[in-house]
């Protein structure tokens, strides 16, 4: 099972006030139903694929609207064969699309009316409903956080956008496939949304997967500066003693006074120390204190001194 249907069966187990039940109830038939006309009148035909969906759609009409329905279950012709929970709405089609705000007397509408998300708890059913419908999100385990729903047209994924900045998730809408889809892709808001939707349990398992990912990503990070840091003082100390050896191969050290002469002398002793290791040993050697600094301008006094001596041997050459 996927991580967005453990979430659709998480939140289709809520209890919902009656206006609250109503906006999930309108988020849910705008994007899982259609409408057709036979003898008996307008009827409503919902299709999900999810059996938790459809069992929390046919509760609430039941015990809103009390109409008879039919239920049936059928495959999809693809290759995973996933299963279609349907729905079919026999009576009180059209009392429904009306109370749950997406139907007047022009048609459907492009949206519900403001009066289904009239309170914040009504939002957060309705998004509950949007997402049930059409919804998905990227398991945590992947490091490529996406959440969406489908939102069909341009005005109905605006007004979802508008529910979600109510609780300041930042969503955007992009074309796809000639429907509008609205998504989130910063792990931090798409861990709002599910704590929006009350998908408790799913929001642990987010979190747990993406603070776990971003210590082991950090860990790795920091192992990485250590090793070029590492390469650096490296680097440094092999480039620190082939000056002194250039000096000393060619006498040229004479030039050097006491102090740098001494530090030439701790750096070949102790070739792989860092220049704050060297520091205390140059102390423990000497006797002297001296700073990373001091021991740095020491340094680029030495190598000022054998670029000198690399200088007359290629004059000599």
């Amino acid at each position: 099972m996927s991580f967005s249907s453990d979430i659709k069966n998480e939140i289709s187990q809520k209890t919902m006030s009656r206006s609250d039940s109503r906006a999930c109830l309108s988020a849910l038939l705008k994007m899982s139903s259609v409408i057709s006309f036979s003898s008996r009148g307008m009827t409503l035909l919902v299709t999900v694929e999810n059996a938790a969906v459809a069992r929390m759609i046919f509760s609430m009409v039941k015990d809103r609207y009390g109409s008879e329905m039919e239920l049936f279950v059928k495959k999809k012709m693809n290759l995973k064969k996933n299963r279609i929970y349907g729905i079919r709405i026999l009576t009180g089609a059209r009392d429904i699309l009306e109370d749950v705000g997406l139907y007047t007397a022009r048609g459907l509408r492009e949206k519900p009316v403001s009066r289904i998300v009239q309170t914040e708890a009504n939002a957060r059913a309705f998004l509950s409903g949007a997402f049930m419908a059409a919804g998905s999100v990227n398991p945590p385990e992947t490091p490529n956080y996406h959440l969406e729903i489908t939102a069909g047209n341009e005005e109905y994924g605006t007004f979802l956008i508008e529910q979600m900045a109510r609780f300041r998730i930042p969503a955007k809408m992009i074309e796809r496939r000639g429907k509008h889809v609205v998504y989130v892709k910063a792990a931090e808001k798409i861990g709002d949304f599910l704590r929006c939707i009350e998908a408790h349990n799913a929001l642990m398992k987010f979190e747990d997967e993406r603070i776990e990912r971003d210590f082991t990503n950090n860990l790795v990070r920091l192992n990485n500066i250590d090793v070029a840091n590492m390469q650096k003082t490296q680097k440094a100390a092999e480039e620190q003693i082939a000056d002194i050896m250039i000096l000393r191969e060619s006498g040229y050290d004479s030039q050097m006074n006491g102090s740098l002469k001494q530090l030439a002398e701790v750096r070949t002793k102790y070739p792989d120390a860092t220049l704050s290791e060297l520091s205390k040993l140059y102390q423990q050697e000497t006797g002297e204190s001296v700073s990373k600094s001091g021991l740095r301008h020491r340094f680029i006094r030495i190598h000022e001194l054998a670029e000198k001596e690399r200088l007359r041997r290629k004059e000599q050459e």
